[in-house]
């Protein structure tokens, strides 16, 4: 007897828990030759509302967290993406039309992304940090402190590279997110939210939501509760760009802007990567007897 096709429906990733999007609304998401793969959950207004309410919670828990601690919850999802390897492979072949071995090669530079900015979780503050030199009798200290929600709109090409990319500075630095996923590649997005589900990252530290950037992002620029925006997703879209800055200036936000062009996700990033999303902090001091 003929078997059926199950066809898989994904959902959102928002508090820890995979709800269905508030609209009920999905799409089909086709692979690089436009076969049908899977359908995914379509975010609306209100699931956004849901996840800035839970990365918001996540918070102070989070950002509380020692900077070691957060380093070893961090690598330990470059642990669990490394068991569930061959799954991320086929996720970035069907979505990028990539040959084996390059959907191999992006998998590896995934993982070994992950691991590298949890090996500066606990160093980054004495790189960026300083004890300042004052006239007077004072101590004078500069430190690094998350911002709080960040707003990541994901590459719409580099469906995990890219992703990863962005989304690990804003969380290793103590930041919370919600990340809205490229909108024809989001399978690796999705798996990924899996494999943050089945590790150590507490719930609403990260929020995946599968949809429209062009239509989510506003929303999430003009939320009073985000305090920063990375506009990586909206890359080469300039009239996108100027809407969500001027969205995001109501509550002051801190604004990564979009790039020209999507960037080669394969080069070493620059440290501005963590410390765009870090407020400094100045203690003074005076200087006991």
């Amino acid at each position: 007897m003929a078997r059926v096709e199950v066809r898989k429906t994904y959902k959102l990733y928002i508090g820890g828990a995979f709800p269905r999007s508030e609209s009920g609304h999905s799409y089909e998401v086709a692979d690089s030759k436009g076969r049908f793969v899977a359908n995914a959950a379509l975010a609306s207004r209100k699931d956004v509302r849901d996840a800035v309410v839970a990365a918001r919670k996540a918070f102070p828990g989070w950002s509380g967290r020692t900077a070691y601690n957060r380093g070893q919850v961090v690598y330990r999802v470059a642990e669990v993406m490394e068991d569930r390897r061959p799954q991320f492979v086929q996720a970035v072949q069907q979505s990028e039309g990539a040959s084996s071995s390059a959907a191999s090669r992006q998998v590896d530079e995934a993982i070994d992304r992950l691991v590298w900015y949890a090996g500066w979780a606990d160093k980054l503050a004495q790189v960026v940090g300083n004890a300042n030199p004052v006239a007077g009798p004072f101590f004078n200290h500069t430190a690094p402190e998350p911002t709080g929600v960040v707003g990541v709109l994901a590459p719409q090409a580099s469906s995990l590279l890219g992703l990863v990319s962005v989304v690990a500075p804003v969380v290793v630095t103590g930041n919370t997110a919600v990340v809205v996923s490229s909108y024809d590649r989001p399978l690796p997005a999705v798996t990924f939210a899996e494999v943050l589900a089945t590790s150590d990252v507490p719930g609403g530290v990260v929020n995946l939501l599968t949809g429209d950037a062009t239509t989510l992002g506003p929303w999430l620029a003009a939320h009073m509760d985000v305090n920063a925006i990375d506009l990586a997703g909206a890359a080469g879209q300039e009239e996108l760009t100027t809407a969500l800055e001027v969205a995001a200036a109501d509550n002051l936000k801190r604004v990564r802007r979009a790039p020209d062009a999507e960037p080669d996700y394969t080069a070493a990033p620059p440290l501005s990567t963590m410390t765009d999303f870090l407020e400094t902090k100045t203690v003074w001091h005076p200087v006991g007897i």
